[in-house]
């Protein structure tokens, strides 16, 4: 029992940790000081370098949706909805989710395993001595970059998912493009693309911030480091996706016509 209770206790501390770990983010991210070059290599390493994963998700997303739409649709000959189907879905939910969820696996490993690299090798109490916060020098150009990476990559999941779902609808399974495309059009609006890309600068905030907050709180040793890199996937993808619930109900009712 005393156990159980000691590692309740340990979880409510850890919570209150990233809590103040936020503060410190938003308080830095205030600050008229950027350092903008370390914001910028943030961009490309986040945002370009997962351009591959995400334009891989997205094209075969909307595919699989496209055939998976077309059986069930074909079922009460509504085949021509299909491509509406994708371009919703797309825009609403998998496009920012599974993009989310491939940055969390690929940039947010490894900003856990480098923030746990330099504290392990002492190298943030360096930073410390030289009169820099490590807040305002590695979480907040993270947490800045992260933020603007997230919808931009979702916008390319988006279109490429689309265009996936095009591709299998009108080549694969033959509906006139006319009427696949005139449904996408009536059926998708813009407040579903403004749901998904709110949605997904969300979710930029929620990877870099819990990979951070591991990577700073790992034990020490190799094995801590390995540790704390699991441990920021796993909590990230579960965070992006109970955080995916709350955000749909309150910024869909919010932008729904």
């Amino acid at each position: 029992m005393n156990a159980v209770l000691r590692r309740a206790w340990g979880q409510i501390e850890e919570v209150g940790q990233y809590a103040i770990l936020c503060w410190e983010t938003f308080l830095s991210l205030l600050k008229e000081k950027k350092y903008w070059s370390e914001i910028l290599h943030q961009i490309y390493f986040i945002g370009v370098k997962s351009q591959s994963v995400v334009i891989i998700t997205g094209a075969f997303t909307g595919m699989v949706l496209a055939a998976q739409a077309y059986i069930q649709f074909g079922r009460v000959h509504m085949e021509t909805g299909t491509l509406a189907l994708v371009s919703v879905s797309m825009c609403s939910e998998l496009g920012p989710v599974l993009s989310a969820l491939m940055v969390s696996g690929r940039a947010g490993a490894a900003m856990a395993a480098e923030l746990g690299t330099m504290r392990v090798t002492e190298q943030i109490d360096a930073l410390r001595t030289l009169a820099t916060h490590p807040v305002d020098y590695l979480i907040a150009p993270r947490v800045l970059a992260t933020s603007i990476a997230m919808p931009l990559l979702t916008a390319i999941a988006i279109v490429v998912g689309i265009g996936g779902g095009y591709v299998v609808t009108v080549y694969v399974f033959h509906i006139d493009k006319v009427y696949a495309w005139a449904n996408m059009i009536k059926y998708s609006s813009n407040h579903h693309v403004w749901n998904g890309l709110i949605k997904s600068a969300f979710f930029g905030v929620i990877i870099s911030t819990v990979s951070a907050f591991k990577g700073l709180n790992c034990p020490q040793g190799a094995e801590g480091v390995g540790k704390a890199t699991t441990e920021a996937v796993v909590a990230a993808s579960i965070s992006i996706l109970i955080s995916n619930f709350f955000l749909t109900m309150s910024i869909g009712r919010w932008l729904a016509p």
